[in-house]
C-alpha cells in the first residue's frame, strides 16, 4: 500500500484503496453463519489450498462438507463367514443283548426201591448168597443204570423164629454180605449204609401164621424174611 500511495499517482492510490476495500468486503462476504465449516467461494464451492486441502472457516462443518473435505473411509466389507455346520449329536443306538442262555434243566431226582426175598439170596438160617441171590442183585445193579447213585441203603430183616437177638444179628450179616456184593460190582462203599432190623419190623400181619414152627408157617412168614435196598439219585438224561 505504501507502494501505491508514494510511487503511483494519486488516481492509482484510489484505485488500489477501491481494490482492497472491494476484496477485504469480498472475503468478508464469503464467510457466513450458514456456511460455518469451511471457506466456500461465490460458486459455494470450497475453497481449497495449492495441496488441495480444504480451509476451515470456524464452526462445525456440515455434513456436506465433511463428505466433500474429509470424507469417512467406507467401511471395510464384513466377511461372511459360513458356520461350520455342527455334527448332529450322536445317537446311542439301542443295543439289544444276547439272549440268555437257557438254563440247564434241573436234574430230576428219583427214588428207587426193591425188596429182595431173603429165601432167594440165602439158605435158611444162612448169611452166605446163594448163585441165585447174585442173579438177583445183578438184576438189580442192572435197572439203576439210568440212575446216578447218592445213597444206598439196605436193610435186612428177619422172621419171628428164633430169640430176638438171635434175629438181630442174622439180619446185620446177611445185610453186609448184600453191600459187600454190591462194593463187588463197583458201587461207592461210602454210599451205602448197610443196618440190620431183626424181627422188629415184619410185614405179616398180627394173628397170621400162626402155630409152632413148621414147615407150613416158616413158609407163610416168608415175607418177614427180607432185604429192602433203596437208591436215592438223580436221572440220567
Amino acid at each position: 500500500m505504501k507502494y501505491c500511495l508514494t510511487k503511483q499517482p494519486i488516481s492509482l492510490a484510489v484505485s488500489c484503496a477501491l481494490l482492497l476495500g472491494a476484496a477485504a468486503g469480498s472475503a468478508s462476504a464469503q464467510i457466513k453463519p450458514s456456511d460455518a465449516g469451511y471457506l466456500i467461494d461465490q460458486r459455494a464451492v470450497v475453497v481449497r489450498s495449492g495441496f488441495n486441502l480444504c480451509w476451515r472457516a470456524g464452526s462445525d462443518p456440515t455434513p456436506e462438507q465433511i463428505q466433500q473435505c474429509d470424507p469417512q473411509p467406507a467401511p471395510a466389507p464384513v466377511a461372511m463367514v459360513a458356520e461350520a455346520p455342527r455334527p448332529a449329536p450322536a445317537v446311542m443306538a439301542a443295543v439289544t443283548p444276547p439272549p440268555a442262555p437257557a438254563p440247564a434243566p434241573a436234574p430230576t431226582r428219583v427214588t428207587q426201591r426193591v425188596t429182595l426175598d431173603a429165601d432167594a439170596l440165602f439158605d435158611f438160617d444162612k448169611a452166605t448168597l446163594r448163585p441165585a441171590g447174585r442173579l438177583a442183585l445183578d438184576e438189580f445193579l442192572s435197572s439203576m443204570k439210568t440212575i446216578t447213585p447218592e445213597t444206598i441203603t439196605a436193610i435186612g430183616h428177619a422172621d419171628r423164629f428164633g430169640s430176638e437177638a438171635y434175629n438181630q444179628r442174622l439180619s446185620e450179616r446177611r445185610v453186609q454180605t448184600v453191600k459187600s456184593y454190591l462194593v463187588s460190582r463197583s458201587i461207592d462203599a461210602n454210599r451205602i449204609r448197610a443196618e440190620g432190623k431183626g424181627e422188629s419190623q415184619p410185614v405179616t400181619k398180627p394173628g397170621e401164621c400162626l402155630g409152632a414152627k413148621s414147615a407150613k408157617v416158616i413158609a407163610c412168614l416168608q415175607p418177614d424174611r427180607r432185604v429192602e435196598v433203596e437208591i436215592v439219585g438223580t436221572q440220567i438224561n
